[in-house]
């Protein structure tokens, strides 16, 4: 089945797959971004942490008096010929030489690190922010801004610190957590493809299925409606006729409501509706009936049988044999010969043999299973009779004759209500 209702249920398969995989792709890359944002934050926690040590220390030994700034005290001062650097900048009402420190850790334009001071100051509280060195390096940059004697702020230390290697170390995280994210994404596209096709396998199934079932019924019901349709121009015709057509119509509707009603049956059993109606029956003269009733069409059926009672519902009991029955008719027999059917019945049993080219083990098991027929009919028939068997308690067995024709045996619990 490629078009129509199956192309339609390959798109929805593929449509969830789709929505599956955005909707936890999505989550996915939020959790991601937050694991990276944290990161983030937490490295330049750690920068500022190393930064933000350092103006305090460099302050407490500031004077600025007078317009001039007095450095001495960091003279000696381990500090200075220490990591970070640092630099002492005017900014706003400072003016005075800037000041740095001994130790070149890493190389900055001091007009970078002048604006950042300037900056510090004009917010009155510290500063942060990552700068490019000369050599195009990642720097984070911290200034603190700093007052004279009588109050005003006048200027800013500003440390700074290689971020490269931060930098470096949050690529890789990025990279390595972006690459995850790829494969984890890939692996939920195909898990969702496969969560959707077994999402939707049983329906995929029942199309199949009822595709199966629709050819096979419309191949079934083609020959008697034919034979219908020409009976009916026969009578209409010659009106004279009606005595010997009547009785081949009648049989040919009884055909035709045989395979509705095992169609009918097959839905029930499927869906889970159909309800045994147990009574006591006596078997032998239930399938006496069934042969009596079933159109031979040519074939020769014989029917012997002893006095059975079973408890069993008449309907499908009566359907289970007319299904074998029916099926020895049609497949039982050589090519060119006439078919020829013995029934027989006792101790509960029903036993149906045919004379035809029989059955191996492994076609008798396949003409249990749904749609197995190979004659273009819907291939219920032997399994309904196997579920209706089932569902009394009683078996369904299938075996080669001496003479090559295939043997249905139904066993049935014997007993009486």
């Amino acid at each position: 089945m490629t078009t129509g209702a199956a192309a339609r249920l390959r798109g929805l398969r593929w449509l969830l797959t789709g929505l599956f995989t955005a909707l936890n792709a999505a989550g996915l890359l939020l959790v991601a971004w937050l694991m990276l944002d944290l990161d983030e934050q937490k490295g330049e926690q750690a920068l500022d942490a190393g930064l933000s040590r350092v103006p305090p220390l460099v302050v407490r030994q500031l004077e600025f008096t007078d317009g001039k700034l007095d450095t001495r005290a960091l003279f000696g001062d381990s500090i200075t010929v220490a990591c970070p650097q640092f630099a002492v900048l005017p900014a706003g009402g400072g003016q005075f030489e800037p000041y740095l420190s001994g130790m070149s850790c890493v190389d900055v334009d001091l007009a970078v690190l002048s604006e950042l001071a300037a900056d510090a100051v004009r917010a009155r509280a510290p500063q942060s922010a990552y700068v490019r060195a000369v050599d195009g390096k990642l720097v984070r940059v911290y200034a603190q801004p700093f007052t004279s004697a009588n109050g005003p702020y006048v200027g800013a230390v500003v440390a700074h610190a290689d971020a490269q290697l931060e930098k470096d170390r949050r690529d890789r995280r990025v990279l390595l957590v972006a690459l995850g994210c790829v494969i984890l994404i890939g692996a939920l596209g195909g898990t969702g493809h496969v969560l959707s096709g077994l999402a939707i396998r049983p329906a995929a199934i029942a199309l199949d299925q009822h595709e199966e079932m629709l050819n096979g019924v419309a191949h079934d019901l083609r020959r008697p409606v034919t034979g219908l349709r020409a009976l009916a121009d026969t009578a209409m015709r010659n009106p004279g006729s009606m005595g010997k057509v009547l009785p081949r119509i009648m049989r040919l509707s009884k055909r035709m409501g045989g395979i509705v009603g095992t169609q009918l049956m097959h839905a029930k059993f499927e869906a889970g509706v159909q309800q045994l109606a147990i009574q006591s029956v006596q078997l032998d003269q239930l399938v006496s009936a069934v042969v009596e009733d079933i159109p031979a069409e040519g074939a020769r059926i014989t029917f012997t049988a002893v006095p059975t009672r079973v408890d069993a519902d008449p309907d499908m009991i009566g359907r289970a044999v007319e299904n074998l029955i029916g099926n020895a008719i049609q497949h039982g027999h050589l090519p060119h010969t006439d078919p020829v059917v013995h029934v027989s019945v006792g101790n509960g049993r029903v036993v149906v043999a045919d004379e035809g080219p029989g059955l191996d083990p492994v076609a008798a098991q396949r003409a249990l299973q749904r749609f197995s027929s190979s004659g273009g009919s819907t291939g219920l028939g032997l399994y309904l009779v196997q579920r209706i068997v089932h569902a009394h308690g009683g078996t369904l067995g299938i075996y080669r004759s001496e003479t090559g024709g295939a043997i249905f045996e139904i066993a049935l619990p014997t007993g009486s209500r």
